[in-house]
């Protein structure tokens, strides 16, 4: 019997006490509440745990512009208004505001996909998880929908150097327009090695919603092409809809392009009841997606993104976290530090979406159709040869014989948290729900 797969779980609990203001639906509290039910389930005695490092400027230019990365190290709230125009160009302000600790929110949330990459090149670990992960929006030199630094591009370069292929699955309910836009022209040769991206994105499309790309016939340009694949879906998508094309997509995905690695983003506003998403899909729907992923074993990073609905979100992450683990947790949460989230029923399992479901048959069956014809345009890629390993900036030291993952976690769960009065809402008394974009 093959071994269990290793998990490496990366936490920082500063990561959830930045406030991006009182009436943004983006609350980083929700990673505080995630990993507390995630300790709370006892998942934590089948990984092992890490704080990441905070990662250097260095790191973050490796995609974005320096002159950006050096911005948002010296902006704060209180110099802000003396950078009108520094502001505008890099598209920060009412989405993307200017909070206390921007930059060491960056640093965090992004060190830890870069160090989840690394445990995964180094073959430590097979699967590597960082729910503050997975900022699919922002650009090269600039902010958008409410992500300032793309973890995932910069966990992909990091792939790269021991991958010739790297397969991004994206289940947010907004387009991942930030990682296709990185990769959009490449199957390219760099100074070390040859190497593929492709990423695949499904998500909602039309009547105008955030990002307003992703159309099924934006499939990449010039070495690129055929290497972008979008599923763009309608209002009210449900389960039985959505994971069926997911999976027939996904496996003919693998199957054609081979990957060596795979990065999944799990955005959770693409559940039900999302603030700002408009799927119907059950937290059961939204992990089978993750389930059928783990099922290609191969070498695994998973990362968070959107999510607006604070407890669905917590919910989700952790039962996708057991589901990694092949953990089957009981629906009753146990206590935990922000159990009163939960109530009325005190449940993991929330009630499926009674949104009516606007992509018919036909629809979706056109949509797979014209994905799987582009796939057939590439060919089964051949092996690439290696020809030297770029250095990592920075690589955490880890010994393994001194480590258990009892004691890491003793760390983690003295981490200072933060519970703000001003994050509490409840249905119609919350104001944050006009704001429509986000990752």
């Amino acid at each position: 019997m093959p071994p269990k797969e290793r998990i490496a779980y990366f936490y920082d609990g500063d990561v959830g006490n930045v406030y991006f203001g009182p009436n943004h639906p983006m609350k980083p509290h929700r990673l505080c509440m995630t990993h507390h039910l995630v300790l709370s389930y006892g998942l934590y005695k089948k990984m092992e745990i890490y704080r990441p490092h905070k990662a250097y400027p260095v790191e973050l230019a490796q995609f974005h512009s320096a002159d950006y990365v050096e911005f948002l190290h010296r902006i704060s709230p209180n110099t802000q208004h003396l950078f009108a125009d520094e502001l505008a160009r890099y598209n920060l302000g009412e989405d993307c505001p200017v909070f206390e600790n921007l930059f060491e929110f960056c640093q965090i949330y992004a060190g830890g996909t870069i160090d989840a990459a690394r445990r995964l090149n180094h073959q430590l670990c097979d699967i590597a998880i960082n729910w503050a992960g997975g900022l699919h929006h922002a650009k090269k030199s600039a902010a958008s929908g409410f992500c300032y630094i793309n973890d995932l591009v910069l966990g992909i370069l990091e792939l790269l150097k021991y991958h010739a292929r790297v397969l991004y699955i994206d289940i947010d309910v907004h387009h991942g327009d930030g990682v296709e836009e990185a990769f959009y022209f490449t199957d390219r040769q760099s100074t070390y090695f040859t190497f593929q991206v492709m990423t695949v994105s499904f998500h909602k499309y039309g009547d105008m919603f955030f990002p307003g790309t992703g159309d099924v016939k934006d499939i990449g340009e010039r070495e690129g092409k055929y290497y972008a694949i979008n599923v763009p879906l309608k209002d009210g998508i449900d389960d039985a809809s959505f994971t069926r094309l997911f999976k027939t997509i996904i496996a003919k995905v693998v199957e054609t392009y081979l990957p060596g690695v795979i990065v999944l983003q799990c955005g959770a506003d693409s559940l039900a009841g999302d603030r700002l998403g408009c799927f119907n899909l059950s937290i059961e729907g939204h992990s089978e997606c993750v389930k059928f992923v783990k099922k290609f074993n191969l070498p695994l990073l998973v990362t968070g993104g959107g999510g607006y609905t604070k407890e669905n979100v917590a919910r989700c992450w952790t039962v996708e976290t057991g589901v990694l683990l092949d953990a089957d947790l009981p629906n009753e949460i146990p206590e935990n530090e922000y159990i009163k989230y939960f109530a009325p029923d005190y449940t993991l399992k929330i009630p499926n979406g009674n949104m009516e479901n606007l992509n018919s048959k036909s629809y979706l069956s056109t949509i797979k159709v014209q994905v799987l014809e582009s796939l057939r345009c590439i060919q089964h890629a051949p092996g690439v040869q290696m020809q030297e390993v770029p250095p990592d900036f920075y690589i955490p030291e880890f010994n393994e014989d001194e480590q258990n993952p009892d004691e890491r976690v003793d760390q983690h769960t003295t981490d200072k948290q933060i519970q703000r009065d001003d994050e509490y809402y409840e249905g119609d008394n919350d104001n944050d729900h006009n704001m429509e974009d986000g990752p």
